[in-house]
């Protein structure tokens, strides 16, 4: 072991049976369990929060299967330096043919699109098998073409207990700190502090017992050594989220004050311009919705406007459609409703569409009654009559139920009258 190395490094766990938490992967029947078991290892994306094991856990699949394992990051990595892995990859495909080698990029997202077409033969020769780590969302992030060659897992937050754990598998099994007599007499605090980032608690940990031989974890202690500097943003860590969070409900509580300041803290800290816009087209419908259908196509036109643009110039589109967005009259009508169709979807399974509503384009179809019966709208006095678009099943089932605002209560009026006896507005 080298002791000059970080202790999250040194506990690194280098088997499957060591690796703590994801049990949806890596337990008993866990899907890569049974992979490695079968010795058939997919291409895969790996997509979590910063600090849950997406290195160990490439490295471990690694190990296991018995490949050989080539790593690049995408923070420093050209399209030269990823054909130069696929070269050397290649030649170690020929020597171990059951095996082919793994290939693991840490932070994917960061590749470009060039970047990413470069792996497309590699991955679909079957000359790697490739494992990408991503805190993003690869379906934003990752080139359609790799994405469809890949099983994308997902590696959950760890819980309290999780990393409760890692502190006690330090202080028993770490060569450096089992020497110490340290008791964990509190640990919220440094758990707060380390953000649910596995390493970067580990990484606090052995600040805070590095000097001692003796000692005791206190809330008080942690506060006292750890310095926090709460106006930092940390793109990578915990502060992505939170301050993100902040954001959106900003939006959300109309107020542009709030709202702006929160941009500022993410542009400062040289957030992604493509991710802060992608939220805003969210928060559009999600939030806005038909009170104002003209803030999702604003927010459309913000992605695409800075995704040519980039910074700095593109904070002052931001601003002007976060400013936009928060000043904009508010309604969830649409979210709710699609959460309540799809919950009814859930319960009643596939209901039979109506035989009237069907299609009919061969003789057969319509010998069955395939679309009789059905009245075309427009041939009705102001394009409307009434008749049944529901499974018999559900009939008179009421999803939609509009806001209250200037917009929707128009909606409301009109469906008053078209159909208030049937939906009940």
């Amino acid at each position: 072991m080298n002791l000059n190395q970080p202790l999250a490094e040194r506990i690194r766990p280098k088997k499957l049976a060591d690796y703590i938490s994801q049990q949806h992967l890596v337990g008993k029947n866990g899907i890569l369990t049974n992979h490695i078991k079968q010795g058939i290892i997919p291409s895969l994306i790996l997509w979590g929060p910063p600090g849950v094991g997406k290195t160990t856990l490439a490295n471990i699949i690694a190990n296991e299967s018995e490949r050989p394992f080539y790593t690049l990051s995408a923070i420093n990595s050209g399209v030269k330096d990823i054909r130069d892995v696929i070269d050397k990859a290649k030649k170690d495909s020929g020597l171990f043919t059951q095996k082919n080698p793994i290939l693991f990029i840490d932070e994917i997202h960061r590749f470009s699109k060039s970047q990413q077409d470069s792996l497309l033969q590699a991955v679909e020769k079957g000359w790697v098998t490739l494992i990408g780590a991503t805190t993003e969302n690869p379906s934003f992030e990752v080139i359609s073409a790799l994405l469809s060659r890949c099983q994308v897992y997902i590696l959950n937050s760890f819980d309290k207990n999780d990393l409760i754990s890692l502190l006690n598998r330090a202080i028993k099994e770490d060569e450096i700190i089992n020497k110490k007599e340290i008791i964990l007499k509190e640990t919220d605090a440094l758990l707060q502090v380390s953000g649910g980032d596995a390493r970067k608690l580990l990484n606090i940990f052995e600040l805070l017992v590095a000097s001692e031989n003796k000692i005791e974890i206190t809330n008080e202690l942690v506060l006292s050594k750890i310095q926090k500097n709460t106006a930092k943003y940390d793109k990578a860590g915990e502060q992505h989220y939170d301050i993100i969070s902040a954001f959106i409900k900003s939006i959300r509580g109309s107020d542009p004050n709030a709202t702006v300041y929160w941009l500022a803290r993410m542009i400062e800290g040289g957030e992604d311009v493509k991710f802060i816009a992608r939220r805003m087209i969210i928060s559009a419908s999600e939030d806005i919705g038909n009170a104002n259908p003209n803030a999702l196509i604003l927010a459309n036109s913000t992605f695409q406007a800075v995704s040519v643009i980039g910074f700095p110039e593109a904070r002052i589109i931001l601003s002007q459609c976060a400013i936009y967005l928060a000043n904009s009259p508010k309604s969830n009508s649409s979210y709710i409703a699609i959460g309540e169709a799809q919950n009814l979807v859930k319960n009643t399974g596939d209901l039979s569409v109506p035989l009237h509503l069907r299609n009919a384009p061969t003789k057969l179809m319509k010998d069955l009654n395939y679309g009789k019966d059905y009245k075309y709208s427009h041939d009705y006095d102001n394009n409307f009559i009434e008749q049944e678009f529901l499974p018999n099943e559900i009939t008179n089932t009421k999803l939609y139920e509009p806001s209250n605002n200037v917009r929707e209560n128009n909606f409301r009026e009109t469906l008053k009258k078209r159909w208030g006896k049937k939906y009940g507005y």
